[in-house]
């Protein structure tokens, strides 16, 4: 990347380069379509401005990236591409080329914290925990009326001090204990990990 762009314009850069990688990464990906309504590319720029935006809710997030921004997005398209499968596939596989353009880069400028402790290179080491949320205002209640914070389990990459989404534990609706839905996640990676690196992770006790 070059050291003289702005910030939007690396964020720009490094969503294009992801996406790219991840329509490479597949022979004909389930989750590429084109949306001319709403980009796939202009769906996750407007999720990481959500993200970094202050607003109230998302709600407010459209009026407030019509103020700044001057873009007008349409409130359907928009809600409603926040509940498709399919972008959700789209994210998983942006995601994963994602972190590792971001892995290689902090690589390349040799950022290794375990390598005073070299027994350690075969291995990625992980700390994994859970992060809850109060839930959404509309989520739907369980047949017993209630609802429950919603969040999933976060994990730091020791070696590089990347952060990564791992798996969701609850969207809210249902109560969920976060080392069985940890527990099934290993195990699926596990069954679909080809690799010969070796995966350790750190559990916090909180």
């Amino acid at each position: 990347m070059l050291k003289d762009l702005p910030l939007s314009e690396h964020i720009h850069q490094h969503c294009n380069e992801s996406m790219e990688r991840a329509l490479l990464a597949e022979r004909h990906p389930l989750w590429a379509r084109s949306c001319p309504e709403l980009k796939d590319i202009d769906f996750i720029r407007l999720g990481l401005l959500r993200c970094i935006s202050v607003v109230d809710s998302g709600r407010h997030f459209p009026q407030t990236n019509e103020q700044i921004y001057g873009q007008l997005l349409p409130h359907s398209t928009y809600f409603k591409s926040l509940k498709s499968h399919r972008r959700t596939s789209m994210l998983e596989a942006f995601e994963q080329q994602s972190y590792h353009l971001h892995a290689e880069t902090l690589l390349s400028q040799g950022i290794d914290y375990l390598k005073a402790l070299p027994e350690l290179d075969e291995y990625t080491i992980e700390a994994a925990d859970g992060h809850f949320i109060d839930h959404a205002c509309h989520t739907e209640k369980n047949s017993k009326g209630k609802v429950y914070a919603a969040g999933g389990i976060y994990a730091l990459n020791l070696r590089s001090g990347l952060l990564r989404f791992l798996c969701l534990v609850t969207n809210g609706t249902q109560r969920h204990q976060e080392i069985p839905v940890l527990r099934d996640h290993i195990e699926k990676q596990n069954k679909g990990n080809n690799s010969s690196q070796k995966h350790l992770y750190r559990l916090s006790e909180n």
